[in-house]
């Protein structure tokens, strides 16, 4: 009987133990193992994201999950036309590290051993495709020399550092460590992972797939923004050459871009302005040097933007042509983000030929021109946290302006604005009053001309603080109408006045 109960005990833990996971399973073997081989499973795994309640164990970094916001159709956004403007000005000075390079494995940041509270795992990004999401900053990154604090992480391997959302997110404006048509949602293992402590974010694609060349192997690299404005891309895992990745589906990128808004006339609605995106500048790397345990830094060289002061401004030994708006207290070239002010405010005309004496001798400030950040289109800006990017263009629509810099810039972009706009009911009205004048005048001249006629009657009759003195005169002194006879025409119209 012991024997049968024994045996009893021994099948019921063969049974246990097959039901339950081993030991060592879901955890990381090392500080090293966020980089394990294929197949193996890692401490931030999407059993983990499903179930946030489980704690974590003392030997194992679980990250915290990110649920992100609502979802928005990328189709029902406005498309957004975007040409290319020629800027040779040097914005930013990179150098790439080489896998052998020490400096390559120095700069990745190991986002398995950050703390909890600052690495979170972007859930709808890490289960979708073509899909990105909003991320506020900790912390004013420069980009360009502009203070961002709000950025669009995209599972395609880019970071859209634009203000409005449209369709055209892989045309300009972002950071691309390498820009392809990655899907996060193919595999378990695959996330999207950010980190931010106050001084570096950090966004890392963790063991994500091409789509349609999931066999080739999964891409894990990461691009790192710096609080004093340096960017890193860091790349972990590069299972093929990126020259051979097609853009038939995606854009291909490996670089940055930056562009400013301008706002034309449409040719449908004259009343109304269509947003254009012009790219002023922009830094594509090699492919062909994007390898595994390599990494590019860019240092930021310091732009017009950075000068406070007039004086410092107008003494500026930049390469860029600066120059001081007195109106926005801004020193700028004119070719960055706050274009379309310094062209509603004149910045360029009054710059020419100008000192700062000049601007601190003047008592009166320009008058705001009657254009305002809410007149632009409004409905371009998503107000969700997260958006569908399956309309994203297949072909980077990008288009060369053949008159670009100098004064084909300015005549191409938008006409120059010279004080208050005039609408045109305002033109309307004021044809009208002077056309209402004229008539008046002309009855005054006729009427004055023909004192019997049936207008200047009609006005006579109408006149009560005259007509009773006339009726009087009339009925009391016949002598005086007999006296002189009038005319046939005339006296048919006195006859008519007599009658009434």
């Amino acid at each position: 009987m012991r024997g049968e109960l024994w045996l009893l005990v021994l099948v019921l833990r063969e049974a246990a133990g097959a039901l339950s996971p081993e030991p060592g399973a879901g955890h990381d073997e090392g500080p090293g193992s966020g980089w394990a081989a294929k197949g193996t499973v890692r401490g931030w795994n999407r059993k983990t994201r499903e179930s946030p309640g489980l704690a974590s164990e003392p030997d194992r970094t679980q990250l915290s999950q990110d649920l992100g916001g609502g979802t928005l159709a990328m189709d029902t956004l406005p498309d957004n036309r975007t040409r290319v403007m020629e800027d040779n000005h040097s914005y930013y000075v990179s150098r790439l590290y080489g896998p052998s390079e020490p400096r390559s494995r120095e700069m990745w940041v190991d986002v398995a051993k950050a703390n909890r509270s600052q690495a979170k795992i972007h859930t709808i990004l890490s289960n979708t495709h073509r899909q990105a999401s909003r991320v506020v900053l900790s912390f004013d990154f420069p980009f360009y020399g502009h203070p961002l604090r709000q950025i669009t992480i995209a599972t395609g391997g880019f970071i859209f550092m634009g203000d409005v959302i449209h369709r055209m997110l892989t045309a300009t404006q972002y950071v691309a460590p390498l820009m392809a048509n990655f899907n996060p949602g193919y595999s378990n293992n695959s996330t999207v992972v950010y980190f931010d402590n106050g001084t570096v974010f950090v966004v890392q694609w963790d063991h994500v797939y091409l789509q349609g060349w999931e066999d080739r192997g999964s891409f894990t690299f990461q691009a790192v923004l710096h609080r004093d404005g340096r960017i890193v891309f860091g790349y972990k895992e590069i299972p093929m050459s990126v020259p051979e990745i097609s853009s038939s589906q995606h854009p291909v990128k490996t670089g940055l871009s930056d562009a400013f808004m301008i706002l034309n006339p449409s040719p449908d609605v004259p009343e109304s302005r269509r947003r254009s995106i012009f790219e002023y500048h922009r830094i594509e790397l090699d492919p062909s040097k994007v390898t595994s345990m390599s990494a590019v830094e860019f240092t930021p060289l310091p732009t017009c933007l950075q000068h406070r002061s007039c004086d410092a401004c107008m003494s500026s030994d930049l390469t860029f042509n600066c120059s001081w708006c007195h109106v926005l207290q801004r020193c700028s070239s004119g070719f960055d983000r706050y274009r379309q002010e310094w062209m509603d405010y004149g910045c360029a005309q009054e710059a020419e030929g100008r000192t700062c004496r000049d601007f601190q001798d003047e008592d009166h400030y320009s008058a705001s021109p009657d254009t305002s950040s809410s007149s632009y289109d409004e409905d371009l800006t998503a107000t969700s946290s997260s958006l569908f990017i399956d309309s994203l263009t297949t072909e980077d629509d990008t288009k060369l302006n053949p008159n670009a810099g100098g004064d084909g810039l300015e005549n191409n972009l938008s006409p120059k604005t010279k004080g208050t706009p005039v609408h045109l009911g305002t033109i309307v009205g004021i044809v009208l009053a002077v056309l209402l004048v004229a008539a008046i005048i002309l009855a005054g001249i006729y009427i004055s001309g023909h004192p019997t006629s049936n207008a200047a009657l009609f006005f006579i009759e109408r006149r009560p603080h005259h007509w009773p003195a006339m009726k009087f005169r009339s009925h009391a002194d016949h002598s005086t109408y007999a006296e002189v006879e009038p005319s046939g025409h005339e006296k048919e119209g006195f006859m008519e006045a007599e009658q009434c």
